[in-house]
Parts: C-alpha cells; sequence; structure tokens
C-alpha cells in the first residue's frame, strides 16, 4: 500500500507534511499546478505532470484546498483514481463537508480504499510534525497508514468508518472559528479599553478564556490576518460552511452562521511592537 506515496496539493499544509514523509524515509513524491521550480531546494520531490506522478503512485494524500480542487484530482484534470493504474488507497486529508466525503465511496472505484484523516495544527503544526489527525475508515486500513500519520503528526484519533474524521473535524474547526471571532472580538475592544495586549492575552492563558487562537496567537500563520479569498482565513469560513452543510436535521444554525460572517468581516490585526 506505501510502495509509492504522493502527496497532492504541496502548498502550506501539503510541502512540510511531504517533507515529513521523506524524512521519515518513506517513498513520498509531490503533485502540484505549480510548477517544481517554485520550490526551490525541493524541486526533486516535485512534479506538475500529472502522467509521471501517476506512475506506480499506490497511496494518494490529498491535501488540496476545497471540493472543487478534491473532485480535479479525482476525477477531473488529474483524474488520478483513473490514471493511477496501480492505486490501492486515497487519504483525503483536507477538511472537507463530510457529506460530500461520504458521497466518495459511491465515485470512486471499488477496488481503491478510502480513507478520511483531516488535520489540525495549522502550519505550524505540520513544520514541528506535530499534527492531530482526526480517521475515519476501516481499522486495517489505518493500521498500514500509520507510518505516514506517524512521520507527520503527534496525536492520531480514531473516530469510525469513512466519513467520520471529517464529521469531527468540521465540529472542531467550528469551535476553533467561534473561538477566532471571538478572541479578536476581545482583543480588539481591549483596545478602545486601554488594555496592552501582551498583558490580557496573559491573564487569558492562565483563566477561563484560554482557547487555541489566544494561546497560539503569534504561532499561528493566521492568526492576525483580516479575510481575503486567497488566505487561511477563508478557509476557516470554508470549515464552517462544511458544518453547516451537515448539520442535523431542523438544527439552529443561527450562531454558526454570525461566527461565519464575523470572521468574513475580519480586518488585519497588527502585532503590538
Amino acid at each position: 500500500m506505501l510502495d509509492k506515496i504522493g502527496v497532492a496539493g504541496c502548498g502550506r499544509m501539503g510541502e512540510p507534511m511531504l517533507a515529513a514523509l521523506r524524512d521519515a524515509g518513506l517513498p513520498a513524491s509531490g503533485f502540484d499546478i505549480r510548477t517544481p521550480e517554485s520550490y526551490g531546494d525541493f524541486v526533486p520531490a516535485m512534479t506538475d505532470d500529472a502522467d509521471v506522478f501517476a506512475k506506480g503512485l499506490t497511496c494518494l494524500v490529498s491535501v488540496v484546498r476545497d471540493i472543487a480542487q478534491t473532485d480535479d484530482v479525482l476525477f477531473g484534470a488529474q483524474g488520478f483514481t483513473t490514471r493511477a493504474a496501480d492505486l490501492k488507497v486515497i487519504v483525503i486529508c483536507s477538511t472537507l463537508s463530510p457529506r460530500y466525503v461520504r458521497d466518495l465511496r459511491v465515485r470512486v472505484p471499488d477496488h481503491i480504499r478510502l480513507v478520511d484523516a483531516p488535520m489540525s495544527g495549522a502550519q505550524i503544526g505540520a513544520i514541528e510534525r506535530r499534527l492531530s489527525f482526526m480517521l475515519g475508515g476501516a481499522d486495517d486500513d489505518l493500521d498500514a497508514l500509520q507510518p505516514i500519520f506517524e512521520a507527520m503528526g503527534r496525536n492520531f484519533f480514531r473516530m469510525g468508518p469513512f466519513g467520520s474524521g471529517a464529521s469531527a473535524k468540521v465540529l472542531n474547526n467550528l469551535l476553533a472559528a467561534a473561538n477566532t471571532a471571538m478572541t479578536r472580538l476581545v482583543l480588539d475592544w481591549a483596545d478602545e479599553a486601554g488594555l496592552y495586549e501582551r498583558k490580557l492575552l496573559d491573564l487569558i492563558e492562565k483563566s477561563s478564556g484560554q482557547n487555541w487562537l489566544a494561546s497560539g496567537i503569534d504561532d499561528i500563520e493566521f492568526a492576525r490576518d483580516g479575510y481575503d479569498p486567497e488566505n487561511s482565513i477563508a478557509i476557516l469560513v470554508k470549515d464552517v460552511e462544511s458544518a453547516l452543510d451537515d448539520a442535523p436535521d431542523g438544527a439552529n444554525t443561527d450562531l454558526p452562521q454570525i461566527v461565519r460572517d464575523r470572521i468574513l468581516a475580519l480586518t488585519p490585526r497588527a502585532k503590538p511592537k
């Protein structure tokens, strides 16, 4: 199953994940629509040629941005489900609507195993190889894939059958999005109250307001960003929308929608000198 591992989508998350796999001695290469030359010293590991990437590929790890790019990787422009004749397993690491993920089982050929493994930890977690993976799939498949997860991460949560990882991830990210929206609001209000950001954050860290964004504001690469369709704040919006897409029938979605709207309204926040 791990004879040739390919990481599709070598951006902020995919590139350090690929580096971790290679540093662990695993036979991994990367595919991206960016030219290999844009990866500097990483050029030998990269290709933008789908046929080259697909040759001998047995394990596809997809880390692309959204559903449209996932469709391209699996069925469209790259179409690795048919292009890669030796493909045995697909690992979906992107955070996508659980409804979409579950439906992949009827779209992907039966001989290809499917595992969903969205991760948490942001870019810094990928670089430091301490990602947390939320895993969905058969235990035998997860056992076989454990070496790749151990290369890239530190915590591994088996949530159930295929699609369970996606469900757990969007719920986790819905909570992270709420923390992001409220922490940024609190810091803006603190400015108006004349409070020093670092003093307030130190207080929050040791008090009941402690949360992921407040604790990691100097490490999380997008913590101070405003919304832009191309940045990671936009991915957080996408994650909230993925949770909304899989909300229980009849659920009150007012609060998640407010969280989404607050994130859409974020403007850049400078780091105090």
